[in-house]
């Protein structure tokens, strides 16, 4: 099936499909080759999944959750933020919502966590079907949603949930910390031993780590061809391509396509070739996309000549990969996942934001105030403050939702839009 029929169906589901001709932007460059290949395996994993069940073990997993631990037993991963993000970039967020909604789920919750309560309730997504776990598996270096989202599923499923508890980082992660992380990641061997029945394999284990770290090095070189004046893509192409390193972390195809996708933005890099055509604004994205708002906003801030060439949520599977290893893996695995950019403190991520507008040479800001996602957005106007006090660098917050479009205004956004480009060009 994966050798013939996933490639049969996907041709065929290519046939079937009507040639929408797109006239070219004449905002944007020429549009990224990869762009092909990545949705070639993304169909793939999905296709693939609807037959994982009984084939594979299966396994749902957070997008901050050590997935390399599961790779050696042979889990087929589905990431719900992913199939989230996929029914929010289609529009379907609020259909799906309104479903948990309509089950006692507050609407206050996070939509990712809505969507795929919806989905579970209903049984619809836009892939066809979602295979079910066998074990869910989360951290909470992300959040403290997820945790309540996945004990639901798991009590409704009668099946195994693991939860990588990491302690929030106030100041310094601590050996004590470390200690408590590896512990935990010890006892839960046994648990998908039982479950994948398989037994642990160390050497396999490692090859992965490597794997997974390869991987999150080549999409941080990825991200970091958007130094070049002017940037050979923009930030909504990164989130695009970002889901093999969400979803496929730990396998080789992630590897060979971000091998693939970087040696493509270094021709572009070597010819002169933008993503957009007039880079006159270079700017900095902070916090989740709004995946119903992907295209109309690298169209609108296309016209202007502005450019999003860094973003906090894509540097967050590249900032902290350096700390794993293979000389005390789970120490390194413990560090690695503990130090992500939402465990940690403002003052940490007001360092972050202060080396990437330095490096990436930012003119401005625009920060989501994602409803959804309050660990994200908390402390977002103070940092605007503090980095206009420090680097005068303008900046404009956006009310919006991840997936959920009930919760923008665009009359509201437009205008703030507005005001952020005439301020943009005095």
């Amino acid at each position: 099936m994966k050798d013939m029929g996933a490639p049969a169906v996907m041709g065929l589901a290519k046939k079937s499909k009507k040639k929408r001709r797109r006239e070219p932007n004449p905002n944007f460059g020429p549009p990224l080759k990869c762009a092909n290949r990545l949705k070639e395996i993304m169909t793939r994993h999905y296709f693939l999944s609807r037959y994982a069940e009984g084939a594979r073990p299966v396994a749902w997993v957070t997008s901050g959750a050590p997935v390399e631990l599961l790779r050696p037993f042979d889990f087929y991963t589905i990431y719900p933020e992913n199939h989230g993000a996929l029914c929010g970039a289609q529009r379907l967020g609020p259909e799906l919502c309104s479903v948990a909604e309509e089950h006692g789920y507050n609407q206050d919750l996070c939509s990712y966590a809505r969507i795929d309560l919806g989905h579970f309730l209903s049984g619809k997504t836009p892939v066809g079907r979602l295979p079910r776990p066998d074990i869910l598996f989360a951290s909470n270096n992300i959040c403290q949603t997820v945790a309540y989202w996945y004990r639901v599923l798991a009590h409704q499923l009668k099946i195994p949930f693991l939860l990588f508890d990491t302690p929030y980082n106030f100041e310094e992660i601590s050996a004590n910390d470390i200690t408590y992380m590896v512990s935990q990641l010890e006892e839960m061997i046994p648990v998908l031993e039982e479950v994948s029945r398989k037994r642990f394999n160390n050497r396999r284990f490692e090859e992965i780590m490597l794997l997974a770290r390869d991987s999150s090095f080549a999409w941080g070189e990825v991200l970091a061809t958007m130094k070049t004046e002017p940037a050979p893509m923009t930030i909504f192409d990164a989130f695009i391509h970002l889901a093999p390193i969400v979803s496929l972390r730990g396998l080789p195809v992630t590897l060979d396509y971000y091998q693939t996708l970087l040696n493509e933005l270094r021709q572009r890099v070597d010819r002169g070739i933008g993503a957009i055509k007039n880079e006159r604004k270079r700017l900095m994205w902070d916090n989740i996309a709004i995946w119903y708002k992907v295209r109309d906003f690298s169209n609108l801030f296309a016209e202007q000549g502005m450019n999003f060439v860094t973003a906090t949520y894509t540097n967050a599977w590249a900032e902290t990969i350096s700390n794993m290893d293979t000389d005390k893996p789970l120490e390194s695995m413990a560090r690695t996942y503990s130090l992500v950019v939402l465990n940690n403190n403002l003052n940490h991520r007001l360092g972050l934001m202060e080396r990437l507008i330095k490096e990436y040479r930012v003119d401005g800001l625009v920060i989501h105030s994602a409803k959804s996602c309050k660990p994200y957005s908390v402390g977002q106007y103070d940092l605007k403050r503090l980095l206009m006090d420090r680097l005068r660098v303008p900046s404009v917050v956006i009310d919006a939702d991840i997936t959920d479009f009930r919760a923008y205004s665009e009359e509201q956004t437009r205008t703030r839009l507005e005001a952020f480009f005439e301020g943009m060009e005095d």
